[in-house]
């Protein structure tokens, strides 16, 4: 499993980006995206499984962020909308074949390079 992130960018406040985490192995069951801010620790964004039946989205970006995925290119997209200041950071994706909670960084052993989004007031 290889995983690499991109998408990242200088956006304004309120626009929009869209992520992408190719996988270049087979496909896992399960992917997430984490985030972390200067100076902060990484956190929870959103995962899904590969069915889309399981999925899980972070308070914080509930109702703007949307997590999907193409198996057949082995893709997991994450649409991010109505971006604010406070989103900026460096997202990564993670991956593996099972989660509990699917919001921990311990759950995924598989780890993309990230890709930093940065959005202007």
């Amino acid at each position: 499993v290889q995983l690499q992130a991109s998408g990242g960018g200088l956006v304004q406040a309120g626009g929009s980006l869209r992520l992408s985490c190719a996988d270049s192995g087979r496909i896992v069951s399960y992917v997430g995206w984490f985030r972390q801010a200067p100076g902060k620790e990484r956190e929870f964004v959103a995962y899904m499984n590969w069915r889309g039946d399981r999925r899980n989205y972070a308070d914080s970006v509930k109702g703007r962020f949307a997590i999907s995925r193409d198996n057949r290119n082995n893709t997991v997209y994450l649409q991010m909308n109505r971006l604010k200041p406070e989103d900026t950071a460096v997202y990564y994706c993670a991956a593996d074949e099972e989660v509990r909670s699917g919001t921990a960084e311990y759950e995924y052993d598989y780890w993309g390079q990230g890709t930093q989004v940065t959005v202007s007031s």
